[in-house]
């Protein structure tokens, strides 16, 4: 079974309905062919932060794949260091 994929459009207005409070989360789910804890996962990544602003669903993708780079260049740039000191190790 394939994974659905959904537009940026689509999760924002999902979780404009959501936050709307005119019906429950639940049925605002099920009207859109969803599970309940996907769209409760969407309120939690792209609704507002404490500053009142938001992430798009591709700020937040961005966002994410920004800190995986940090992450492997900051574990490179360790081993860079690791490797210095051996080295320098054996020139003395």
């Amino acid at each position: 079974m394939k994974k659905r994929q959904f537009t940026s459009e689509f999760k924002i207005e999902a979780v404009r309905l959501a936050e709307e409070g005119k019906v429950p989360m639940a049925q605002v789910a099920r009207d859109l062919g969803l599970h309940v804890n996907v769209l409760r996962s969407w309120v939690k990544l792209y609704g507002p932060r404490a500053d009142g602003t938001r992430f798009t669903p591709d700020q937040q993708e961005e966002l994410v794949r920004l800190r995986r780079e940090v992450r492997r260049v900051t574990e490179e740039r360790d081993i860079l260091k690791k490797a210095v000191g051996i080295f320098s190790k054996e020139l003395r």
